[in-house]
């Protein structure tokens, strides 16, 4: 199936980490049999430098952003700002912060891009705690201005950001798929550090995506078998998140009242019972 837009993670997300080092990881990935744009996150993925690493790798990221009244549009100084913006208006980039982080930054892209470093070590590396590294400043900057171009869009254009919403509330749904994989409790000698979480959550991310990459093939192949059949925007708002058709626990239910004469058999008679008695 191909998509603009991808909802599937190749690693596992653990508290305290950043959703947009799995998701960026997990698109480039994607990308070697997919045509993937675009990677939608919630606010908890999002960073300006994460955007800009997403879009120097090659596809956009797409946050949906909290408290959208309180966000600013992060300009360079001396621009012609209409007056009706200047309000919501930040003149805080700076293009020698760029320019002078360009080329580590290029460097570190190209690194995430053929897989000589993760993008999740990445933005651990380059997390707000780096402020002043020329890599990161440039980074910051240039992921404010990309985040401004995603706010005139997201503001703009209706069908743009419902496509957003839809696709973060598809992998909201994701977490139905873990609950239903295991609904039970992890107690609380399990999951104390971070190999045990990373273990947990790795171990429920490659099932999730095991279920999801198997509802995928068999979408293509019912895409495949009726080509033509299955309009782009149908197509394009399918999630392989279903899992009702999936028995995960293993228990075989059958109706067996049709069944009972044969399995019961018939009944003796009251002569036939003190005969063989």
């Amino acid at each position: 199936m191909l998509d603009q837009w991808g909802i599937l993670y190749d690693q596992p997300i653990v508290l305290n980490r950043r959703q947009a080092g799995a998701a960026i990881e997990g698109a480039l990935r994607q990308r070697q049999v997919e045509r993937l744009d675009r990677v939608a996150v919630d606010t908890h993925g999002f960073t300006h430098f994460a955007m800009a690493l997403a879009k120097l790798v090659g596809f956009d990221l797409c946050p949906r952003l909290a408290g959208l009244k309180k966000r600013r549009l992060y300009l360079p100084k001396g621009l012609n700002i209409p007056q009706v913006l200047q309000p919501i208006v930040a003149e805080t980039v700076s293009r020698r912060a760029i320019g002078r982080g360009w080329e580590g930054l290029l460097r570190l892209a190209v690194s995430v891009k053929h897989g000589w470093d993760s993008a999740t070590a990445a933005l651990d590396r380059f997390g707000s705690a780096a402020a002043g590294n020329p890599v990161y400043n440039a980074g910051d900057a240039l992921g404010k201005l990309l985040r401004t171009l995603y706010l005139c869009d997201h503001l703009s254009n209706p069908v743009f950001r419902i496509e957003v919403l839809d696709l973060l509330n598809q992998g909201e749904a994701v977490h139905s798929l873990q609950r239903a994989i295991h609904n039970g409790m992890i107690t609380a000698k399990q999951g104390r550090t971070t190999e045990e979480l990373g273990t947990i959550s790795g171990a429920l991310t490659l099932l999730a995506n095991i279920v999801m990459a198997w509802n995928t093939h068999h979408l293509q192949a019912m895409i495949d078998r009726a080509p033509g059949n299955h309009p782009d925007e149908v197509v394009s708002r399918l999630a392989p998140i279903g899992h009702k058709h999936i028995n995960m626990r293993g228990i075989l239910t059958f109706d067996l009242a049709s069944y009972r004469s044969s399995l019961l058999g018939r009944a003796p008679s009251a002569a036939e019972y003190r005969s063989s008695h």
